[in-house]
């Protein structure tokens, strides 16, 4: 039997070789306010204090506070580029990755650059930027065991297939998609012009696009806000781009977003150790080429042709954990292109996710093939 070790190296001689490919990747873009509640403080001095450590200490104080009041403190660790599409850009970039991002990455009207200030650092890893409006902002809550995310998500509303077809004209999407190897489309859940940009894509786009291998990646988000009749339009448009013929379609899921779509698809129980008969089950129902599907604890896949778990490097202390979700699936897209067996596209996902989440910022190529020669225990 094929250990994950031996899985992780020849998927790590693999990516060591990859030549650079261009990306396309949208829509969103986020403001991301890195937070850590404070349990109890020891001294007044900035940083001297006992974060709050688990969710459920978090929700166990503010349940207690009901009916009265309470006051909880939070440490601004940082204010950084963020959103699921500059997340997973950004980690293509550093990967070396040609890679063309459409979003809400704007600056306010009046000032001098296109490029909000934030965001600057980001679209150095780019080779171009199309700004589609002003950025929203996230407050993320940081623990040990996740994370909680309150957003405002009014700016990103401007988001829309009318504002994309306005920034490439008539036919420069289709032309700058036409070049890419893999065309990545995020947060459909926060963003409402996302299922009219999904749909112009399987009906207006991609049925003209040269047929040359190409991957298409879609991350909806959490969609549990969303309505029934509104997440079944989704999958709907996932399966009539999967069947345009532009390109092979994966849809990823954490485990939670599994549970609502799996839920909303009938396909059962979505649990822990049978995570591949999940996906493959979902899969078949929406009609795209493959699901993955990735807990904290590592991640499964499913195509027509086989099934996958892998257990990945699990970091008891991530130092960040905001975006742990969008550096696996580009990690998890970029093996994708390259080819690579379904557990070495797991083995990769994982591992970008991984020097992430205990680094604190995105990897190179050179440090994730290190990292996948080196691979933690599960």
């Amino acid at each position: 039997m094929t250990t994950r070790q031996e899985i992780a190296a020849r998927a790590a001689d693999a990516v060591e070789s990859a030549k650079p490919f261009e990306c396309f990747v949208g829509f969103d873009g986020f403001i991301d306010l890195i937070l850590r509640p404070v349990a109890r403080r020891r001294s007044m001095a900035p940083d001297d204090y006992e974060p709050v450590r688990t969710m459920a200490e978090f929700a166990s104080r503010v349940g207690a506070a009901a009916g009265k009041s309470t006051n909880i403190e939070t440490v601004l660790v940082e204010s950084r580029f963020g959103g699921n599409a500059p997340l997973m850009a950004g980690a293509l970039g550093r990967l070396g990755m040609s890679v063309e991002f459409a979003g809400a990455v704007g600056s306010s009207p009046g000032t001098r650059t296109p490029i909000h200030k934030v965001f600057v650092p980001f679209s150095q890893r780019c080779a171009s930027v199309v700004t589609l409006g002003e950025p929203s902002t996230t407050a993320c809550y940081e623990f040990d065991d996740g994370k909680l995310m309150l957003n405002d998500r009014s700016n990103v509303q401007a988001v829309t297939w009318d504002a994309v077809r306005s920034a490439y004209g008539p036919t420069g999407l289709a032309e700058t998609l036409s070049r890419a190897r893999l065309v990545a489309v995020v947060n459909w859940s926060l963003l409402g012009g996302t299922q009219g940009i999904l749909e112009a894509l399987a009906c207006e786009v991609m049925p003209g696009l040269v047929r040359t291998p190409r991957r298409f990646f879609v991350d909806l988000a959490d969609p549990s806000p969303r309505s029934s009749e509104d997440l079944s339009a989704c999958l709907r448009a996932l399966g009539e781009m999967q069947r345009s013929g532009g390109g092979d379609v994966t849809l990823g899921l954490n485990l939670m977003e599994a549970e609502v779509v799996g839920g909303l698809l009938g396909v059962g129980r979505v649990a822990m150790g049978t995570l591949d008969e999940a996906a493959a089950k979902i899969r078949e129902r929406v009609g795209v080429s493959c699901v993955v599907i990735h807990p904290r604890e590592g991640a499964a896949a499913a195509t027509g042709a086989e099934r996958a778990w892998f257990d990945g490097p699990l970091c008891a202390q991530p130092r960040l954990s905001t975006g742990a979700g969008d550096h696996f699936n580009a990690g998890f897209a970029f093996a994708q292109v390259l080819g690579l067996p379904l557990e070495e596209c797991l083995a990769v996902g994982t591992a970008l996710s991984g020097v992430y989440v205990r680094e604190a910022e995105s990897p190179g190529l050179g440090r994730l093939v290190s990292f996948l020669r080196e691979l933690p225990g599960a």
